[in-house]
């Protein structure tokens, strides 16, 4: 009976602690993304989604970022931290044994009151010891469960610095490409506005125009020759950032070219999300992967402090031999031994297991904050990539109309001028306004190309045209 009434008592003062409420992560997701048209008829591969553009240089690039850049080399550092530690804490688990020997000898004194027949003494000694402690409560199931738990989010957290560098490089290569296009297309203007220049001189020159016209076309050529300088300081800046993201050395900044690829308007656009498709694919994301990951750390923690209320039980055990003498110490009398068992709890500490919980569940409510967070940024991150991708296309058709309409413009401008119908501000005007509309038109492709790769990465890889195939968590 007194037995059953300490038992009670023990778990009785467990129980004095306040458990608090967790609450678990409950998405409010709908049944499907926006519909758009699909296009194209093979499936993208999820994690290599930038081979769909057909480009090998594009390929190339970002393969050798994923190699050697340093914050992906950095989130790799980070994982094997984690696996260490979750190593560290599965031990914890396991018995532990140990082997120990020792050899003394010591000498008492003859004048004491009771003085010893022999005054040196020896003593040598070797045994194992063992101790365990019993995860009656789950204590250390948790806590493997939270570095487990940490190790997952690590290796998502990964994923999402080689989703982001992927999608990032993508996208300065487009714009190194869309630069390139742009300062080809200034070049070219270049050239037609000095050979303007040299007619309106000779015709000035000769007496046969006035110089208000020479004037203006020189001074349109120094516009575009401004330009040209400012487009070429873009590019250098674009190509030393894309270097970096490359994980290039000092020496390769500098001295390395980077590999050009296809013109924008010869890669290839990949498909458009198609109709219907299930908005769950978007759990495959790594940093919601990696805020579910952290969520359930948070979770196990608690748990575990909870089983650190209730009492804990260790057993320890020992074998080993004794024996004054060297050549005695593995006889059978030497032979010593023992076993224990211990029962420990804990009955008053000021607050701390109470506190220590109320912070894991702080903490953990965190966690489902910042992963309700996440979901709400991601589904984000995916309509204005939707809305991006389609607005893009649309307005790069609508820029190639004007591009051509405007091209017509300026020959019909120029034929008015060479009949003395307009003055030459005209042509001026539409030469300047079709320079401009193949600008867009380059921009308007590089933004498609660019929304593309952020669609990409806002879906978590890409997305099967095949919506009643596998569940999202076992594509790729």
């Amino acid at each position: 009976m007194r037995k059953t009434l300490l038992a009670l008592l023990v778990l009785n003062l467990a129980g004095c602690v306040d458990m608090p409420t967790l609450r678990h992560a409950n998405p409010d997701l709908p049944k499907a993304w926006p519909a758009s048209v699909p296009v194209g008829k093979e499936e993208p591969r999820l994690h290599e989604w930038w081979t769909l553009f057909n480009d090998t240089a594009l390929t190339a690039l970002i393969e050798e970022a994923l190699k050697y850049n340093s914050d992906l080399l950095l989130a790799a550092a980070r994982i094997e931290e984690a696996r260490a530690a979750l190593g560290l804490t599965d031990a914890d688990r396991q018995p532990s044994v140990q082997l120990g020997g020792s050899a003394g000898r010591t000498r008492a004194t003859e004048k004491g009151s009771f003085p010893l027949p022999s005054p040196i003494n020896n003593k040598f000694q070797v045994n194992i010891q063992a101790a365990f402690e019993a995860d009656l409560w789950g204590r250390y199931r948790q806590a493997s469960a939270a570095a487990r738990a940490d190790l997952l989010a690590s290796e998502y957290a990964r994923e999402v610095v080689r989703a982001s560098l992927a999608s990032t490089v993508a996208q300065a290569t487009f714009q190194i490409t869309a630069l390139d296009a742009t300062l080809a297309l200034t070049r070219d203007t270049l050239n037609n506005r000095r050979e303007t220049v040299d007619l309106h001189k000779l015709r000035f020159d000769g007496g046969i125009a006035s110089e208000l016209p020479l004037r203006q076309v020189e001074a349109e050529l120094a516009g575009v020759e401004a330009t040209q300088a400012e487009l070429t300081r873009q590019l250098r800046q674009q190509e030393t950032a894309l270097a970096l993201l490359l994980g290039r050395s000092p020496r390769g900044l500098v001295e390395d070219p980077l590999a050009r690829g296809k013109p924008l308007d010869l890669l290839t656009p990949p498909p458009l999300i198609p109709a219907g498709l299930p908005s769950d694919l978007l759990a495959r994301r790594p940093d919601l992967r990696q805020a579910e990951q952290q969520l359930a750390g948070a979770e196990a923690r608690v748990l575990r402090t909870k089983a650190a209320i209730y009492p804990s039980l260790s057993l320890t055990a020992n074998l080993g031999s004794e024996s004054k003498a060297l050549s005695n110490l593995f006889s059978g009398p030497a032979t010593i031994w023992g076993i224990g068992a211990s029962l420990v709890q804990t009955l008053y500490n000021a607050g701390r297991t109470e506190a220590t919980l109320k912070g894991d569940a702080a903490r953990q409510e965190q966690a489902l904050l910042e992963y309700e967070r996440t979901l709400r940024v991601a589904f984000k991150e995916v309509l204005d990539a939707l809305v991006a991708t389609r607005q893009a296309r649309e307005a790069e058709a609508a820029e190639s109309r004007r591009a051509q309409a405007l091209a017509r413009a300026a020959e019909l401008a120029d034929l008015r001028y060479q009949n003395g119908v307009s003055n030459y501000l005209e042509v001026l005007d539409a030469q300047r306004s079709l320079y401009q509309a193949r600008q867009n038109l380059i921009e308007a492709r590089r933004a498609g190309l660019a929304a593309s790769s952020a669609l990409f990465k806002a879906l978590g890889g890409g997305w099967p045209l095949q919506t009643e195939t596998s569940p999202p968590g076992e594509r790729g």
